[in-house]
């Protein structure tokens, strides 16, 4: 009797994961930490300082609300392109700093214009005032909602810089450049908008403006050179910075244009006064110019797989309407 033998199919193939599953799934891990800190601080106070318990709230609260994560999600991605390795917890541990580092940005900019809401809930400095109102405390509501929002702010950067001290040489050297970039670029902001200097054009972005702003350009050239630099990738160091000073500018004029953030009363004050319909169409055609150029500048260089083509299409998402 012939035996007959089952022919087993082939192994499969290795499933490539694509960089934005890749990069999701470290958003994810980036997530679980920021939990894990912010709840390791309230076990650590909340049996000792009931009120120092309620700061660290405070500050839960507001990061758990989400946002749209812009820094950690730029720093993975130029960590993702040079080549690093995705499950590694340096990466992670570099993006929650990020993210608690911009909420202490966060934090101190609504006390300084006094917003009244953050992601969708009251800011900080409004809701310990209302607390102080309602239990009827000694002193003036508002300056210890600001005192407790600031305290807060501070809190948060304590913990950013706990985590980013667990960097390598060059990646601290950069975060640290960041850190100080951000702290002089929002003091110029500010005293540009006192002494009514403050133009709401982007030009100086558009020119090649290079240094520290109020707008961010720590927003996209910093978090990038982080990640080359834990990637251990020194020659993407110059290729980042080249695509994101492009990228920086029509990230800028697009907010010109569409009513960013950034962008109040006056700069809606000079689009109606300045830009009809073929300025805004050539000022859209610098938008793809610039786009442009920094997909170019991602077009040679070694990069991890599928991550060249991620770069592309980031730089036309950042810097597309309603982005």
């Amino acid at each position: 009797m012939t035996k007959h033998h089952r022919q087993l199919p082939p192994p499969a193939a290795p499933r490539t994961v694509s960089p934005q599953l890749q990069r999701a799934k470290m958003l994810d891990r980036v997530e679980e930490r920021l939990r894990a800190v912010l709840d390791e601080e309230h076990r650590r106070w909340r049996t000792t300082d009931a009120r120092g318990a309620g700061l660290v709230e405070s500050l839960a609260e507001l990061v758990s609300a989400g946002g749209d994560r812009a820094r950690p999600t730029v720093f993975l991605t130029g960590y993702l392109a040079a080549g690093g390795d995705p499950g590694a917890p340096a990466p992670v541990d570099a993006a929650a700093a990020l993210e608690l580092l911009d909420t202490c940005t966060l934090i101190r900019a609504d006390i300084r214009e006094n917003a009244a809401l953050r992601r969708g809930i009251p800011t900080l400095h409004v809701s310990r005032a209302a607390e102080h109102e309602h239990g009827g405390w000694a002193g003036e509501a508002r300056r210890f909602g600001e005192a407790s929002a600031t305290l807060a702010g501070d809190l948060a950067l304590a913990l950013a810089d706990r985590l980013a001290a667990r960097l390598p040489a060059e990646p601290w050297r950069v975060w640290d450049e960041l850190r100080r970039e951000r702290t002089i670029g929002s003091y110029g902001h500010q005293a540009l908008a006192a002494e009514y200097l403050e133009d709401p054009w982007p030009g100086r972005c558009v020119a090649g403006c290079d240094r520290g702003c109020s707008a961010g350009w720590y927003a996209l050239r910093h978090p990038l050179r982080l990640g080359a630099a834990l990637a251990a990738r020194p020659d993407l160091d110059a290729v980042y910075a080249a695509y994101a000073r492009p990228l920086h500018a029509a990230w800028r004029l697009r907010g010109f244009l569409d009513g960013g953030p950034e962008f109040t009363w006056d700069a809606e004050m000079l689009r109606e006064l300045l830009l009809d319909a073929e300025e805004r169409d050539a000022a859209e055609r610098l938008i793809d110019e610039l786009v442009c150029r920094a997909r170019h500048t991602v077009a040679a260089p070694p990069l991890a797989e599928g991550w060249r083509e991620e770069l592309a299409a980031f730089a036309v998402r950042v810097a597309a309407r309603d982005a």
